[in-house]
């Protein structure tokens, strides 16, 4: 009889459900958008039981399509939207407030408050981060801080906090487990990368009671059963992942130096750097890539908020496109932008500039630009970002990337992948399977439960659908860089009060 990994994968704007055999060939698929929150200026917010409700749809659809048995789900994966927080009450699951998404710069005043107190190398010493709204931590302590009766609940016991793959698991299992794993703990702002554990100096600096807090784990382990009256079937849930370390993973990417890039709603970059946890001079981040039996590797991550979200914006606040494919069409009827740069710091600037109060911005127009123009700058705008991050990763890892390996909804445009490896001098490799975050999370699953046997079996299964290698002179390249640098030095700061944010 033949086995599936079921692998989930909960992303920012929808919830994803993947049906893998032992070829990595997908038996069924399903997807579900979920709605998005937006209460106040930078406030970003999901309400928790819409993302279980969408996850139940998904897995149903799933198992249905596929036509398969409950005893033929070999094992559950998942990879979740990182640094987005929940807090509930631990006897009735309910959530006492909206999960606060990784976009929101609702704390951005606390991590400013956090610098001056002179605590940023602390946090940075001890978890890789540096003090930003973007962590888990400030935005429990919001919660903590902001609604009523829930701090001293916490106190008493009576609270539960934890990323979005605790909450899964929380519920999957039928409200019997309260697990994480170490990438996820890893963007909290709490963890320890080092000692591997939940810091009782960072938990007192931000005055969260360590008892919300899940038990820690491997990426590869089984956390927990599924509960039958909950998911229709009992089967282990064999793995948990942050979405970007789930890629790396899910790309092959085990040696040291190798580097993937995700278009997803953000661009985050990773690179494996091995064992050893590299401290980044351009401010990117220091944090834990995979951790198999007890033993931790680590990466280099540059995270940059707006990616294909970016192409979203266009087509449903701006109606420049009506899909995202047709960015492409009209991008590529134009020879080049037109001068127009498109800065999206739409809720800051993320990596290497880490700047809260920077704005979004178009400049460069003329009575000659149009929508094609826009569409062209935007794109480009997704591959500067990127190449800004890459940069300072190169410098500080020592490492000249021969290649990089893609992934994400927005790396299907030829064109995109194009510009970057021009921009970058650099192959870019797009694999088959351009969904990375969930083939990461079934893999670890199926590694924990002997779905497949090791990583040299992994890479047998994963392979490249396409290269782009780079074709634009070194002028040409300088000359649309400095552009963009130009444009975004105009965006930083563009906000002066930090109570703007609020």
């Amino acid at each position: 009889m033949e086995k599936y990994v079921l692998a989930l994968d909960q992303g920012t704007t929808s919830s994803r459900a993947v049906l893998f055999d032992k070829r990595l060939h997908k038996k069924a698929m399903a997807q579900r958008e979920f709605p998005q929150h937006f209460p106040k200026l930078g406030w970003v917010e999901h309400n928790p039981m819409d993302i279980m409700r969408s996850l139940y749809s998904v897995i149903n659809e799933a198992v249905v399509k596929a036509g398969i048995r409950e005893e033929q789900i070999d094992s559950i994966g998942i990879s979740n939207q990182r640094e987005t927080v929940v807090v509930w009450e631990r006897n009735t699951g309910k959530p006492v407030y909206n999960a606060i998404v990784w976009q929101c710069r609702r704390t951005a005043p606390l991590a400013d408050k956090l610098i001056a107190q002179g605590k940023g190398e602390l946090i940075r010493e001890k978890t890789g981060l540096y003090p930003d709204a973007y962590f888990s931590g400030t935005k429990i302590k919001w919660i903590l801080d902001n609604v009523a009766g829930v701090r001293e609940r916490a106190e008493k016991g009576e609270i539960l906090a934890g990323t979005i793959d605790s909450w899964i698991i929380y519920n999957l299992s039928g409200k019997k487990a309260h697990v994480t794993d170490r990438t996820n703990a890893s963007r909290t702002m709490l963890y320890n990368i080092h000692t591997l554990e939940w810091d009782d100096e960072l938990l007192e600096l931000l005055d969260i009671p360590r008892s919300m807090l899940p038990e820690v784990k491997d990426c590869s382990a089984i956390y927990a059963y599924t509960d039958k009256e909950v998911c229709g079937f009992c089967a282990p849930i064999a793995s948990a992942v942050g979405d970007q370390q789930a890629a790396l993973f899910g790309q092959c990417c085990f040696s040291e130096g190798e580097t993937k890039v995700t278009y997803g709603t953000g661009c985050f970059l990773l690179m494996n750097t091995g064992e050893n946890a590299v401290n980044s001079k351009h401010r990117l981040l220091t944090t834990i890539a995979l951790s198999m039996n007890g033993k931790v590797k680590y990466a280099l991550e540059g995270s940059i908020f707006m990616g294909g979200a970016l192409i979203k914006w266009l087509r449903d606040e701006l109606g420049l496109i009506s899909s995202a494919k047709e960015t492409d069409v009209l991008a590529e009827s134009v020879a080049d932008s037109g001068g127009v740069v498109v800065v999206p710091a739409f809720t800051g600037l993320g990596a290497p500039y880490w700047d809260s109060y920077a704005r979004g911005m178009i400049i460069g127009l003329t009575r000659g630009t149009t929508k094609a123009h826009i569409c062209r700058a935007a794109l480009e705008a997704i591959a500067f970002q990127v190449e800004d991050a890459l940069r300072c990763m190169q410098e500080d890892s020592s490492i000249r990337l021969p290649s990089i390996k893609v992934d994400g909804g927005a790396s299907v445009s030829d064109l995109l992948l194009q510009f970057q490896a021009d921009m970058l001098n650099t192959s870019i490799y797009r694999p088959l399977n351009t969904e990375s975050s969930v083939t990461g999370a079934a893999f670890l699953a199926g590694l924990a439960t002997g779905f497949w046997q090791n990583r040299e079996e992994l890479k047998s299964v994963w392979s490249v659908e396409q290269v782009f290698t780079p074709g634009m002179d070194s002028a040409e390249r300088d000359a649309k860089y400095n552009l963009w640098q130009r444009a975004l030095n105009r965006s930083k700061a563009w906000l002066e009060q930090p109570e703007a944010v609020l």
